[in-house]
């Protein structure tokens, strides 16, 4: 498991988790679109644990993961996920409940 961790300068601290299936371009797509949009919309406030079933393929049954990569939004509840690449930012921050925060900024 590959962990990326960002120190919280004020509010809550968004505990993500990325299941990939190895070093494959839509994989690595996923995880450098969510690192960007992390750092767009939650700087210094995100967790990011990428879990890779490839090497531990046991947890996509008891993590409930039927399709890859898929996204787990953990913390703060409800638990949320989004399926796919993360390339259409509008739509994953609009199923992570993030697109509040950016109302009005830009």
């Amino acid at each position: 498991m590959t962990e990326q961790k960002h120190d919280a300068t004020d509010g809550k601290v968004w505990n993500l988790r990325l299941y990939i299936a190895g070093d494959s371009p839509k994989s690595r797509l996923a995880l450098a679109n969510l690192e960007r949009m992390c750092e767009r919309h939650l700087p210094g406030r995100y967790k990011i644990d990428v879990i890779d079933l490839v090497k531990t393929p046991e947890l996509a049954k008891a993590h409930q993961i039927l399709a890859i990569p898929t996204l787990v939004r953990e913390v703060p509840e409800p638990i949320k996920r989004v399926i796919g690449d993360l390339s259409d930012e509008s739509k994953a921050l609009l199923n992570l409940d993030l697109d509040s925060l950016t109302t009005g900024s830009g």
